[in-house]
């Protein structure tokens, strides 16, 4: 039962908190009413709207993470409701999470007065309650509307985008094909390894999708995926893509079940990335399965990593920022792929909560020859090393360029002087002959 308040808090600014660990949020409560403010808690989003709507508050105190309802959920709600309160944004994850969050109440035009990273001191509350009280004595606020640098694409124009990349002057599948595809289950994986650069453990695998066509063979990725999107085939694909991975990193710990505890444990703790459309990333419920289906396997959401290109192509950036940054608070990882070649990859490095970025492949394959391409890798290695991010070399083909890539401090590698893409049933015996190798040295 809610407490009327006491006349003396009626003339005081409201402060709502919503925090699911009850301790946290009384003593939250208990240090804002000392500041001069009438303060509630709610530890759940059901009885937090309630309070929103009795009580009227001014400002709102709210926790990204959250069982059931989540603080990306109930900022999303928030700005359907055009609500006016002013917001304080409480978390314990990460700053660019938090800096994510931020970017996506403010697309949904909410008024952000501050962050209250967990834990925070008393003198960390202090000074941000004064600093609400100063934006409150303002009233009535400018709410800042001003949303992602975004370059929305009509549908026409994303088919023209489509066919640029799609050889259509070449014969080739149609729609149809692809759709049979699908149904009769032969699209397949194969899975790239990715290493440590310096000590050369592997780290994770890329899963790569791999079209082989009973009467012409194999069709090349770039053009089964560009038809996928152009006929809104993606999401299908990208589900079928997901299970495969997800189930075949299920059962690597018992297919090496007779190897070395050192191999086991390596399989059990190796990333498994994913590639993931533009156009699919306002497809909440697609992410939402993905989730759910780790938990269902029993894989931490921590192994898994989302690899984005050409985000500039995205239909919908606010909901794509609400679903990136919900995906990271659930724990996954967000890379993006491809850099150097786009022409937003820098506004999207900042704008999206990526934890690792992978250097194109076009500027490594070049970088022990020709000093523009040496240039752009180092870059890309100091701005991801400043931005906190993992830093990832694609295209190792020799061992000059992974000697050059190890003096810069890349983190890690994939590429043919790895290994090539493995078909499922050789992984177990790549990764043996590969530990027989590399442990000598």
């Amino acid at each position: 039962m809610f407490r009327f308040m006491r006349p003396a808090e009626a003339a005081l600014p409201r402060l709502l908190i919503l925090d699911d660990e009850a301790m946290t949020g009384a003593t939250l409560q208990r240090m804002v009413a000392l500041s001069g403010f009438a303060a509630r808690h709610a530890t759940n989003a059901d009885d937090f709207f309630r309070l929103l709507k009795e009580w009227a508050p001014d400002v709102v105190s709210l926790d990204l993470v959250m069982p059931g309802m989540d603080g990306i959920e109930v900022i999303r709600s928030l700005g359907g409701q055009q609500q006016k309160a002013l917001l304080i944004i409480t978390s314990g994850v990460g700053s660019r999470i938090l800096e994510a969050a931020e970017r996506s109440a403010r697309a949904h035009g909410l008024d952000i007065v501050g962050f209250l990273p967990k834990p925070f001191s008393a003198a960390t509350l202090r000074q941000l309650l004064l600093k609400t009280q100063a934006r409150l004595a303002k009233r009535p606020p400018v709410v800042e509307t001003a949303s992602l640098p975004e370059r929305e694409l009509s549908v026409a124009a994303r088919q023209r985008l489509v066919a640029v990349r799609s050889p259509a002057a070449e014969p080739g599948p149609s729609v149809v094909d692809l759709r049979t595809a699908l149904d009769r289950l032969e699209i397949r994986l194969a899975y790239q390894p990715k290493v440590d650069c310096s000590t050369g453990a592997l780290v994770g695998f890329e899963a790569l999708a791999r079209w082989i066509r009973p009467e012409l063979g194999h069709v090349r990725p770039e053009v089964f995926i560009a038809l996928a999107e152009q006929h809104g085939l993606i999401d299908e694909l990208t589900c079928r893509v997901t299970d495969l991975a997800l189930a075949w990193l299920a059962g690597l710990a018992r297919e090496a079940a007779a190897c070395s505890a050192t191999v086991r444990s390596s399989l059990e703790q190796v990333q498994l990335s994913l590639n993931v459309s533009a156009l699919s990333l306002g497809n909440q419920a697609l992410f939402e399965r993905m989730v759910l289906r780790c938990r269902q396997l029993g894989i931490a959401s921590q192994r898994v990593v989302l690899e984005l290109t050409e985000t500039s192509a995205m239909q919908d950036a606010i909901t794509a920022l609400d679903n990136l940054t919900r995906l990271r608070l659930q724990g996954c990882h967000l890379s993006i792929d491809d850099f150097g070649t786009g022409y937003s990859s820098m506004v999207q490095l900042v704008k999206l909560p990526f934890s690792e970025i992978k250097i194109d492949k076009s500027f490594v394959m070049r970088a022990t020859s020709c000093e523009e391409s040496r240039a752009v890798v180092r870059s890309v290695v100091d701005l991801g090393r400043s931005l906190g991010l993992s830093i990832t070399a694609e295209g190792v083909e020799d061992e000059a360029t992974l000697r050059y890539l190890k003096e810069l401090g890349c983190d890690s590698v994939q590429g043919y002087w790895i290994s090539r893409a493995l078909a499922p049933d050789a992984v177990i015996p790549w990764l043996l002959a590969h530990e027989a190798r590399r442990l000598p040295h």
